[in-house]
């Protein structure tokens, strides 16, 4: 039974979702989630999501431990869906990379009002790692109301063949980049402030690491409380990582009390510029652009490629599922409108 037999709401849902939280496991063993565009196959058989070639973190964690997690959620009374799957990284071909994401998400959104013309020489961005991951495991509840119980759940076939990665670049990887830092609790009062709902992820069972979006979350001395779901696919217990919309996030150990969850915070990742400004993407200052170029270049040589051109007078076309997002992102804005 393939995943286009699940449910039509589901189907809906998988694809017409525009951003996903994308959960990798690090070295030493930490779940790392950092929502992202999200681009399924035609036959919903993979769930494409991609990192830049000037900052591969996500990727190389994906390829050195393959279990990743999604977390999708539709609109409120739709279903909320949580995927299980197997990360192949596709990097060999980084001038297709770049083609096929900006086919897969366009570039208008990001672009901010740039014409096509200018949007296209922001290469640090669109020169893209690509991960493809194939679900193992689907788990979903009818809407976030229904989230204390358990999922509904489809299971890949037993002996299933996953596709591997693509050969690892030879060397050493570029250097992480030296952005300024904030204190960990700086950028916790910000999060905090600001709102934004709080993703927790930790490892289930099997070693995959799964987000849940917390109830709520509040910051007490040294620690995140969170009431989280009942169904939530993991016992609370470990390493794990809260995270606001990518922004700020916080790596510690999580115990559980029923269906609250505190995280005792050790640190916060690093900052990235271009996620703390989006604004950047396509023209951030000169300093940051000279560090991501050079990474890019480092990254590029590593495998053997050019670093790719985007010398078309119009952008790549868009591809069937990204028309119905499209559709879907006009439907949202209409109705909030409609609510102002």
């Amino acid at each position: 039974m393939s995943v286009m037999n699940l449910p039509e709401p589901v189907i809906r849902v998988l694809e017409r979702a525009m951003v996903a939280e994308f959960a990798t496991v690090s070295g030493a063993g930490v779940p790392i989630d950092t929502p992202t565009y999200v681009f399924p196959a035609d036959d919903l058989s993979s769930f494409g999501v991609a990192t830049g070639l000037a900052y591969p973190a996500k990727a190389t964690r994906a390829r050195n431990n393959p279990k990743v997690g999604l977390l999708i959620e539709g609109l409120p009374g739709e279903p909320v869906i949580s995927i299980r799957g197997m990360a192949a990284v596709r990097d060999a071909d980084l001038q297709g990379n770049a083609e096929r994401y900006i086919s897969e998400t366009g570039f208008e959104g990001i672009s901010f009002g740039l014409t096509w013309e200018e949007a296209r020489k922001g290469i640090w961005y669109w020169t893209r790692i690509i991960v493809d991951i194939a679900p193992e495991r689907v788990m979903w509840w009818d809407n976030a109301e229904a989230m204390d119980g358990a999922p509904h759940v489809w299971q890949a076939p037993p002996g299933t063949q996953f596709p591997p990665s693509d050969p690892a670049p030879p060397g050493k990887g570029s250097a992480p980049s030296a952005w300024k830092q904030r204190t960990w609790r700086e950028i916790a009062a910000s999060g905090v402030e600001e709102g934004a709902p709080g993703y927790l992820t930790l490892c289930d069972a099997d070693g995959f690491p799964l987000p849940m979006r917390a109830l709520s979350c509040e910051l007490v001395n040294d620690a995140f409380r969170m009431e989280i779901p009942g169904g939530a696919p993991w016992d609370g217990e470990g390493k794990a990582t809260l995270t606001f919309r990518g922004l700020q996030t916080f790596v510690g150990d999580a115990a559980r009390d029923g269906d609250t969850v505190t995280l005792k915070v050790e640190r916060a990742l690093p900052e990235h510029p271009l996620v703390a400004n989006p604004v950047e993407v396509l023209q951030p200052s000169e300093e940051v652009r000279e560090q991501l170029m050079a990474r890019l270049k480092q990254e590029a040589d590593r495998r053997g490629q050019p670093i790719p051109a985007l010398t078309s007078e119009t952008p790549p076309a868009p591809t069937r599922l990204l028309l119905l997002r499209r559709e879907r992102m006009a439907q949202i804005m209409a109705a909030r409108n409609e609510g102002s």
